[in-house]
């Protein structure tokens, strides 16, 4: 198993819940979250960054 910290820009949501939820399902597709935080929020744009680190359970060759 391996940490990794990653960055993300998620789209704003219309209700906390909402983007809780979306930025969970993203990380999700990285790694298992260990934590993340929303380090800056764009409103003109309507995007937030995210900040997490991940692990990412290896793979062991199968041995013969």
């Amino acid at each position: 198993m391996t940490t990794h910290f990653i960055t993300a820009e998620i789209d704003l949501q219309e209700s906390p819940v909402k983007l809780y939820q979306e930025i969970e399902s993203q990380l999700q597709k990285q790694g298992e979250p260990l934590r993340w935080a929303i380090t800056n929020v764009d409103n003109e744009q309507q995007k937030v960054e995210v900040e997490a680190v991940v692990t990412i359970s290896e793979e062991t060759p199968a041995q013969s």
